[in-house]
């Protein structure tokens, strides 16, 4: 077991220290030594080893070990409990070694299968009532001796793994000042344990942290989250929360997210943290410690481990470290266990990832365990489901949601609003390069702010008498833009723009992309997300850009920041 986290190469299979360059062929040395997990049948207990000394011997017996599996977590005796019932077996496993690695538990060593999709509503209040009885009986004496173990046979990845993550917080904070830095607080494991290390590598106990309340965290994280306030009084702590939506009426208006149309974590999570932090921070930069690993998923794992410029930066003007980026469960629970340090009730649930409880992410086991220990939420959001699935047409409502197929929902099929993403306009037969654009609503003063991105408003120099509005170029205050009333049979709103010496296609293409937003927008708050000056402000009424801040970056009005101009393209677009 090597003694911290060095480098490898991966065409000679080799260890290599204090160079980027592997010393036998040349080749890119890589940061994550790939491990495998053992078993030692003596002590019970799992054992990581880096897949290049391969010595398979048990730290503390010397008994030879066995391949075990790619990665495993604590089974906590809550957890245990729930699969002993569903074995029909209550207690059986009480004082084992149990363990889980994907769908599989670990008995001991030895693998069992258990599927928790498919159980009917029977079932779900025969598992409820047996939990109650049997839970007085279900103790962790047998546990804690293993978890001791557990500990122990591993030391010597923990001291490796914890020293190689608090050098990179050092490092990586140098370039930053102490109240420049922030803890991106979610209540799972792997911000807890990123906000032990940064306060220990730093030891700073005021770091500010930033939690983001999506309001669909599972109870057990709101529970959580004022245990570690309270047990962390010197810290900031600021909640970001969008006030102004409420998810099951977005829902009702575009249909839930899936797995490709996530708007719920624009609108709920990216969305207001951005605010929160434009709020403290303004115009610096800023450096968030995140729990992001690269084993979480495939878009993760092309994460860098320190970011500052890349497209994988989700909100501006912040620079992201990734203290753990390169851990496994198995680490992240060895540092939790290690540390004793407090952590989500959640996972001893069996909630293998705490996150939004209705998330379309979520596998079979966190929606099973949702209709366990969240009853009403679960019926409500099952009901809403179902008559969604009716609305859009389903001919099986039932098996298109309980079969999971809502999340792969794509695009806006069947839903009414799908409608104002889609631009009607007319070319005008009088003027050139003038379009007619049809709108859902009346023009307002928020909707002349939308052109601010391509040049300062004027409505003084315009023709007053047909309620002109011209839109003068930044440098030369040549005019570029006519905009007016206008109005066009079978529509009770329109407007007539016009584009003037200027690129007409590239204008009319902005100017259809604010077209949509003003027809569109459903106050998801991703403009404001990209907006790096704080010029655009979106409440539950209105969407305005400030002409005193705007720089006109064109970043709202660009398609490689906001394709279609509008988030709601991507997610109400329609096929046919």
């Amino acid at each position: 077991m090597i003694t911290k986290v060095d480098k490898w190469c991966k065409k000679c299979y080799k260890l290599a220290f204090d160079s980027d360059k592997c010393p036998d062929c040349g080749s890119n040395l890589q940061t994550d030594i790939p491990t495998k997990i053992y078993w030692c049948d003596a002590c019970k207990v799992p054992i990581l080893e880096n897949i290049i000394e391969r010595n398979h011997i048990c730290p503390l017996c010397n008994s030879k070990t066995k391949y075990l599996a790619s990665d495993v977590r604590p089974v906590f005796p809550e957890e245990r409990l729930l699969i002993e019932i569903l074995h029909d077996t209550p207690l059986k496993w009480i004082n084992d070694s149990v363990w889980a690695c994907d769908n599989r538990y670990l008995i001991n060593g030895h693998s069992i299968s258990v599927k928790l999709k498919g159980f009917s509503d029977s079932d779900i209040l025969k598992i409820s009532s047996d939990l109650n009885k049997y839970s007085k009986y279900n103790n962790d004496i047998a546990f804690k001796i293993h978890i001791d173990t557990f500990i122990k046979a591993n030391s010597l990845r923990f001291n490796s793994i914890t020293s190689e993550a608090k050098d990179f917080i050092i490092n990586e904070s140098q370039k930053f000042r102490l109240d420049q830095t922030v803890i991106s607080f979610s209540g799972g494991k792997d911000s807890t344990v990123t906000a032990d290390l940064v306060i220990k590598a730093l030891r700073d106990p005021t770091v500010r942290h930033i939690f983001a309340d999506t309001t669909l965290e599972i109870p057990y994280t709101y529970e959580y989250k004022d245990r570690y306030r309270a047990a962390n009084r010197s810290a900031i702590f600021k909640t970001a929360k969008n006030k102004d939506q409420d998810f099951l009426k977005v829902c009702e208006d575009i249909g839930p997210p899936s797995r490709v149309m996530r708007w719920c974590c624009t609108m709920f999570k990216t969305g207001p943290i951005t605010r929160a932090l434009n709020s403290a921070f303004r115009d610096e930069n800023i450096l968030t410690f995140y729990g992001i690993r690269k084993s979480e998923s495939l878009i993760r794992s092309k994460y860098n481990r320190y970011e500052e410029t890349s497209n994988h930066i989700k909100i501006q003007k912040q620079a992201v470290a990734s203290p753990i980026f390169f851990w496994s469960d198995f680490e992240i629970w060895l540092y939790i266990l290690s540390e004793d340090i407090d952590f989500n009730y959640g996972y001893r649930l069996g909630f293998d990832r705490i996150g939004c409880w209705c998330c379309p992410n979520n596998n079979d086991r966190s929606q099973f365990l949702a209709r366990i220990y969240m009853p009403e939420k679960w019926k409500i959001w099952h009901d809403y489901l179902i008559s969604f699935a009716k609305m859009i047409g389903k001919p099986d409502p039932v098996e298109y949601i309980d079969g999971g197929w809502w999340k792969a929902r794509q695009g806006g099929n069947g839903v009414e609003s799908s409608s104002d993403i889609k631009i009607k306009q007319t070319n005008c037969t009088t003027d050139e390069n003038a379009n007619i654009y049809n709108l859902n609503k009346p023009i307002t003063e928020d909707f002349y702010s939308l052109f601010i991105p391509m040049g300062i408003v004027s409505k003084g120099l315009g023709n007053k008498v047909l309620g002109e509005v011209l839109i003068l170029d930044i440098k030369s205050n040549v005019p570029i833009i006519s905009i007016q009333p206008f109005n066009q049979s079978g529509y009770d709103y329109s407007v007539k723009i016009k584009t003037l010496n200027t690129n007409h296609k590239v204008l009319h293409r902005m100017i259809s992309y604010q077209i949509k937003k003003y027809n569109a927008c459903r106050r998801c708050l991703k403009c404001e997300s990209i907006c790096n000056f704080n010029a655009i402000t979106i409440t539950s009424s209105r969407y305005y850009i400030d002409e005193n801040k705007c720089k006109r970056c064109k970043k709202c009005v660009t398609a490689k920041y906001l394709n279609g101009g509008c988030l709601m393209t991507h997610y109400l677009r329609t096929k046919y």
